[in-house]
Order: structure tokens, then C-alpha cells, then sequence
């Protein structure tokens, strides 16, 4: 996911705009504190789950759709829309400018599945440090410190995220 915001407007009209959304899921741990959900994408990579938005449907919705999908989580609870962030890449010779909406998602029950037919490798729940550490891309690391200030406060505690 690296992001290449800046560049000539030639680039900018020449780019083919995907819209997508993911989840950042979080669940409580009495002694632990907060642990967030990641996936090892196709690449090999850490990540969070995210997809295309279907016909119709909502970047909250598809967020949810797709964290479900990509880890076999199902009883999600929706409490804040966290960031967008964008990236250019190239797929099959096409510039593509790819924008991603993640929301925050908390998991109280249930283990996650990796999602193997869509190259999803593994799932894995880390502290705020270790996901931290973990994550393959720059820009996903800001959205999860996004994630764990929100955390503190949809939960209603003053602990920072660890």
C-alpha cells in the first residue's frame, strides 16, 4: 500500500479510481488490555480486512461484509468511522488510485478464520504494540493509532491501547 499522493495531475487523470473499505476489529481483555485483529494478506503482508464496495452498498456495510468474509467474524458491533486513506498501484499496466474507508469494529466472541480462497493466510489477535510493529504498510499504521485512541473512548476508559 504505498502511497504516492503526490505526482503530476497527468497521473491523476490517467488513474483509475476503486473505492474499497475495511474493518479495524478490536476486542477487550480484562488483564491485557485491547488486542487488535490483523491479517497476513497475499503478499505476505499485515493488514487489515478490506474489499471493493458491492452494488448499492455502503463503505460501513462492505467494511463489515468483508471483515466478516476475510476472518469468519460475525458478531461485529459498528462504533466509528476511522480515516480514509489512498494509494496508487498498478494491476495489468492500469495506474489504479485506490481510496479505502475503515471503520471500528468490536468483536466480542468467536475465533477468526482466514479466508484461504481469497489468499488471506492467517489471523491474529496483538496488542496495540505488536500490531503496530506488525503491519506491512506505513499508512495502515495510522489508522490504527487512529483505531486505539478511538477505542479508549467508545469503550469509556482512560487506559491507552497496549
Amino acid at each position: 500500500m504505498a502511497s504516492d499522493r503526490g505526482g503530476s495531475g497527468q497521473r491523476q487523470r490517467r488513474a483509475k479510481r476503486e473505492v474499497s473499505a475495511g474493518g479495524v476489529v478490536f476486542r477487550r481483555h480484562a488483564d491485557e488490555g485491547f488486542h487488535f485483529l490483523l491479517i497476513r494478506d497475499s503478499y505476505g503482508h499485515w493488514g487489515f480486512p478490506k474489499g471493493h464496495l458491492e452494488q448499492g452498498e455502503s463503505a460501513a456495510e462492505a467494511a463489515a461484509r468483508e471483515t466478516t468474509e476475510e476472518t469468519g467474524l460475525a458478531d461485529l458491533t459498528l462504533h466509528a468511522s476511522l480515516e480514509t486513506i489512498d494509494w496508487y498501484f498498478r494491476l495489468r499496466g492500469k495506474l489504479i488510485h485506490k481510496f479505502c474507508h475503515f471503520y471500528l469494529f468490536e468483536s466480542t466472541a468467536g475465533e477468526p478464520n482466514p479466508q484461504l480462497d481469497e489468499g488471506i493466510t492467517e489471523c491474529v489477535w496483538c496488542g496495540f504494540d505488536d500490531a503496530v510493529a506488525r503491519l506491512g504498510y506505513e499508512n495502515a499504521r495510522g489508522v490504527l493509532r487512529k483505531a486505539g485512541e478511538l477505542t479508549r473512548v467508545v469503550t469509556g476508559t482512560s487506559e491507552p491501547a497496549r
